[in-house]
């Protein structure tokens, strides 16, 4: 995907903004269990709605909108033809398919514009409170998630930099056409130097800043608009179900 704001905060303010990001976190859950309980047309049209309403209140420019390298499309027409050979029915399916993977994207996708990443570990601790009284670490696993989200596009910026870096390479001489000289592994091995290099300073300023102990201790709690949102939600979810089993 070639967008710029991939995995990162869009400026702004709105309704979708201020909302707490556990919400969003069990908003996005909810959709997941809807759509692998009622995969319908419907549900999935409703949803697609639902997306693009969020996405408008959030006011996202349609530039953050990430575009989709080609040898997707590529892949996703060849897995049509494949299906056209077996049945019409199962072309269907693989679009429907298709389709449910591109929203259970964009509804991340909206998580990511609209949550700042200093609120994940936080809201993710909380959610996961309970859990602490059987012993499970949730804080050390709530800052890994944040940790690993907020590195997520550092580490993509790092890629393209190390792959429009080897393109400038003069080409050409022995050296270009010996079996020894692998693109692939030499960007690999690259990318795994910087990502242990960025990963030893991030380390140090966390430290600095007191530990991993105050990633998650962020004040954050719901409010009377997640409520309501919470509320849409299981409105959404309970009319899928009850229209799927009704039709």
């Amino acid at each position: 995907m070639s967008s710029t704001v991939l995995l990162r905060r869009v400026p702004g303010d709105s309704v979708i903004h201020r909302l707490w990001a556990g919400t969003k976190l069990i908003a996005i859950f909810a959709i997941s269990l809807v759509l692998l309980a009622v995969p319908t047309w419907p549900v999935i049209a409703g949803l697609a709605a639902v997306l693009i309403a969020t996405g408008i209140i959030a006011r996202i420019p349609l530039g953050a909108l990430p575009r989709l390298p080609w040898w997707f499309w590529a892949l996703a027409v060849g897995g049509g033809l494949v299906n056209i050979t077996i049945s019409g029915q199962a072309v269907l399916q693989y679009v429907r398919l298709i389709v449910l993977g591109l929203l259970l994207l964009a509804s991340s996708m909206l998580i990511a514009w609209t949550t700042s990443l200093n609120q994940i570990a936080p809201a993710i601790a909380t959610l996961g409170r309970p859990l602490k009284r059987i012993g499970l670490p949730i804080d050390e696993w709530a800052v890994a998630v944040a940790l690993s989200l907020r590195s997520l596009p550092l580490l993509i910026e790092e890629m393209r930099l190390l792959r429009a870096a080897r393109r400038l390479r003069p080409k050409g001489g022995p050296a270009h056409h010996s079996a020894n000289d692998n693109g692939l592994i030499d960007i690999i091995t690259a990318a795994m130097s910087v990502a242990m290099r960025r990963a030893g300073e991030l380390g140090e300023a966390i430290t600095a800043r007191g530990g991993t102990g105050q990633l998650a201790a962020y004040p954050s709690k719901p409010g009377l608009r997640d409520a309501v949102a919470l509320a849409i939600i299981v409105a959404f979810s309970v009319a899928s179900v009850w229209l799927t089993v009704a039709l």
